[in-house]
């Protein structure tokens, strides 16, 4: 799960930086980053080591929705200050 994670998140990170695809890759970074986590979790609880990359996973994953969210704003930002004649 974790490596399914890290590439959902390596994935997203990459279309959330393209404007108008961020919103198509909020719902894979939701669900990679909920891998992640019960990843970690379930790695903790049996005492397994390899926790790094669900933890890569959870950091890409959050990274990209954040980036996701800034480029939503910017457009948005962007679109209502603009003129249209």
């Amino acid at each position: 799960m974790g490596i399914a994670s890290m590439v959902i998140g390596i994935v997203s990170a990459i279309l959330g930086f393209i404007p108008m695809c961020g919103w198509f890759a909020t719902l894979p970074a939701v669900v990679g980053l909920i891998l992640g986590i019960v990843d970690v979790v379930q790695k903790n609880k049996n005492q397994q080591p390899g926790k790094g990359i669900g933890i890569a996973g959870i950091i890409l994953n959050s990274i990209a929705i954040i980036l996701i969210l800034i480029w939503t704003f910017v457009i948005v930002a962007a679109s209502a200050t603009a003129e249209f004649d």
